[in-house]
């Protein structure tokens, strides 16, 4: 038999949603395209992946009909196989005509369910962004419908792929630091990133579910991994202090010009009103030509802070902070159990250097000498996560993959969905909320 004949199949693969990280982090490796994208610091770096020899990408669907027709003329390299490309209510159409393994869902958050249950009640698998949905409601009718179905969910939850990620979890699991009473997670997203979700559809909770839910449902995720338990309730105050109508950083009338964040985002738009994202592709549906988009815009109605006590089943809990709008970016996590505690820094400072200590983890057991355990980042985007994620779910592997439970299921995804909704959810009741209740029955499946 030769070598070409012992080759199993390649997975055959659907794209929904050319957003920039449906482009940068699973079209082009997926046909077999790596360099450089335009914004590592927004994690669209080095993608090193060649995916093609294990997958193939067989067709892709988006809203925008010109960015579709952009991304097959200019994306997809010369010689390339065919992959077809379809609308946004052509689902049925393309998983008959191009028979998908599995449909990997990168749209805008609002929209994943819609995409995720088609795919299930066709018995294809799927790959999701996160988070897997923007509200409960959406992510418990994901779990009914995954239930019904012969198609299984996988949500990208990156965070748990770095280096240094790994080496915490594997650290807990060999009990390292006993039974994990606590952790604290503090995190700063700098005014250059912060911004850029302000003037992107991010900005409304009907589209994004807030960033409690966009952004912090990947630091939910990634306590509830590292502690093993799933969230029970929540705390939190929200506020929003930097963007909307009422920031404090808003041109007065006559004053324009004057705006500190318009020279910091990479998605303001350019001189003709035209929007264009990676690879060139245009933004003409999401963000129409002529038309300026602000952080201080007043259909911004989302917090840009929050400060959050997370209640895990097992009864341990998190301490979680995040804010939007930081002179520095990155991150300080620490988990403290009964025999210790493991800490970790990622990020840089306002220079771009490396925070200190962020090349290794700090291990102190509560009786004996703290000791370093070096931290060696792949190459790739978010900390050389994307790049281990990727190779492990198109065909690579990893080795402990199983005994550390990395890959995110739907459930973990919809209590990490739930939990960030509790957190705006509470930022307004000013009340404690209970997860498991805005997952319903689901909750108990």
């Amino acid at each position: 038999m030769t070598a070409s004949a012992a080759r199993p199949p390649r997975r055959r693969y659907a794209l929904c949603g050319l957003s920039n990280r449906g482009v940068a982090s699973f079209a082009r490796p997926l046909m077999g395209v790596t360099g450089e994208g335009r914004d590592a610091a927004l994690g669209y770096g080095t993608d090193p992946d060649d995916l093609s020899g294990s997958a193939e990408l067989v067709a892709v669907l988006d809203a925008d009909p010109a960015r579709t027709a952009a991304f097959l003329d200019t994306v997809v390299p010369e010689g390339h196989a065919a992959v077809r490309g379809y609308g946004p209510d052509e689902m049925g159409r393309m998983i008959e005509e191009t028979a998908p393994d599995a449909v990997i869902v990168a749209t805008p958050d609002a929209t994943h369910v819609d995409y995720i249950l088609a795919a299930l009640e066709r018995g294809v698998d799927v790959l999701s962004e996160k988070p897997m949905t923007s509200t409960a409601t959406d992510a418990a009718r994901v779990l009914a419908a995954e239930q019904r179905s012969r198609g299984r969910v996988i949500v990208t939850h990156n965070l748990r792929y770095s280096a240094r990620h790994l080496a915490l979890k594997r650290l807990i699991a060999e009990g390292g630091i006993g039974r994990v009473t606590y952790a604290t997670l503090e995190y700063h997203v700098d005014a250059r990133h912060g911004s850029s979700y302000f003037l992107r559809w991010n900005r409304t909770r009907a589209r994004s579910g807030g960033l409690s839910v966009h952004k912090s449902t990947h630091h939910l995720d990634l306590a509830s991994w590292l502690v093993d338990s799933e969230p029970a309730r929540v705390f939190a105050v929200g506020t929003r202090n930097h963007y909307g109508p009422d920031g404090p950083l808003r041109p007065r009338a006559g004053e324009e010009g004057t705006d500190p964040y318009s020279a910091l985002s990479p998605d303001a738009a350019a001189e003709d009103g035209a929007r264009v994202g990676l690879f060139g592709l245009p933004y003409e549906l999401q963000y129409p030509r002529g038309r300026r988009f602000t952080p201080f815009d007043e259909e911004i109605d989302i917090e840009d802070t929050y400060v959050a006590t997370v209640e895990f089943a097992s009864r341990a809990a998190l301490a979680y902070t995040i804010d939007f709008s930081s002179p520095w970016e990155g991150y300080r996590l620490s988990v403290t159990g009964t025999h210790g505690r493991v800490e970790t820094v990622s990020g840089r400072d306002r220079e771009g250097r490396p925070l200190p200590g962020s090349d290794a983890l700090r291990h102190e057991p509560l009786f004996g000498d703290p000791r370093r355990i070096a931290i060696d980042a792949g190459r790739g985007g978010h900390d050389g996560s994307d790049t281990t994620m990727r190779r492990h779910l198109f065909g690579a592997g990893l080795a402990d993959a199983d005994r550390l439970d990395v890959a995110a299921s739907s459930r973990q995804a919809a209590f990490a969905v739930a939990a960030g909704e509790a957190m705006w959810r509470s930022a307004l009741s000013g009340r404690a909320e209970d997860v498991s209740a805005l997952l319903g029955t689901a909750a108990a499946a």
